[in-house]
């Protein structure tokens, strides 16, 4: 642990600024603060984010809301405090790299650069959610944050993989170069209550078609692997770093590694569905393999991720039949 910092046991006069506030980790990482006393202030333009990930935090006084796009600008804060602020507000889905490859590469570089200038004004502190991406399809295994990745930079992934490695860039500069306190994070497949169930990532389809017993579609022979972080294990990771970390990059997620067959079919046991496998082409610069090493995060406090994957696969599963309007008794819906 950094021996200047700890971990705060309450944040009763802190306040907090979110961009990308509606999506499902910065709305969890949200309510963690709240809980913590904390004010926070979200800022979201729902291009990817749900209005519904927001109910929950409307419930606490202490919470606001911009529905704004950071790309144009920021909200009005002259008279406001920030003490820090999470850079979490670009899409991060495959069918996003598809359908809106410009606003991510935007939001990465405009909208990364408005909040840098903002952590400067106010003299926050700054942290950059940025992404297991900045690796491409790695040729070291598992993924240490000194390791340079290897990523294509003109692949049907690269609007996020390269903006992301620029806003890391970028952070770096204003650290070394303007005095901003600033973090930086990888975050690894994380799932959780909350997600997108169409956003095109492994969990939601395998979960969606389990439900419904479907066959579930394996892209490529199924021998590729990931590993899966739940939502409230990250939010702690990102919460660790933030207080503890220095202005280095910091691998966030869970290092136990799943082949993606194993994955279908543990979903498949955990849910008790009658799905097969089927098996599809593998698409372009798809990475083969996916583990974090977290000895870094595990160094700053003892951190260990809490929730097992099959725990972790019920609680999402919960939160996808209440979307299709099934009955879910409130407290299974609980993302903690």
């Amino acid at each position: 642990m950094n021996s200047s910092q700890k971990l705060p046991e309450s944040l009763d006069n802190v306040t907090i600024l979110v961009a990308g506030g509606a999506g499902f980790i910065p709305s969890t990482l949200s309510e963690f603060y709240l809980k913590m006393g904390a004010k926070v202030i979200g800022i979201d333009n729902f291009i990817t984010g749900s209005r519904s990930n927001l109910e929950k935090l409307f419930k606490y006084p202490k919470y606001e809301f911009h529905e704004m796009d950071i790309i144009q600008g920021l909200p009005n804060l002259s008279n406001e405090k920030i003490d820090y602020i999470f850079s979490l507000a670009s899409p991060a889905s495959p069918i996003d790299f598809k359908i809106i490859p410009l606003e991510i590469m935007r939001v990465n570089s405009e909208g990364t650069l408005k909040l840098l200038d903002l952590a400067k004004e106010k003299g926050a502190r700054f942290l950059e959610a940025s992404t297991s991406e900045v690796y491409g399809d790695p040729l070291v295994h598992p993924q240490v944050e000194t390791y340079l990745g290897n990523v294509n930079c003109i692949g049907p992934r690269s609007s996020y993989d390269e903006s992301k490695r620029f806003a890391e860039s970028m952070t770096m500069v204003f650290n070394r170069f303007k005095g901003v306190d600033t973090r930086i994070i990888r975050i690894f497949n994380t799932y959780g209550p909350g997600m997108r169930p169409d956003d095109g990532r492994v969990i939601p389809n395998f979960i969606n078609q389990a439900l419904e017993n479907k066959d579930i579609t394996i892209y490529g022979d199924g021998s590729q692997t990931r590993s899966f972080c739940y939502v409230t294990d990250l939010v702690r990771a990102i919460h660790h770093v933030m207080f503890c970390g220095d202005s280095t990059p910091y691998n966030c997620g869970n290092p136990d590694e799943y082949t993606i067959k194993e994955c279908a079919e543990e979903i498949i046991k955990v849910l008790g569905s009658k799905s097969q496998l089927t098996y599809r082409p593998l698409p372009i610069d798809d990475p083969k393999k996916r583990r974090p090493n977290i000895s870094k995060l595990n160094s700053l406090s003892g951190f260990k991720p809490e929730v097992s994957f099959s725990e972790g696969i019920k609680k999402t599963a919960l939160f996808f039949k209440s979307l299709k309007k099934e009955r879910v008794a409130p407290e299974e819906l609980s993302v903690w």
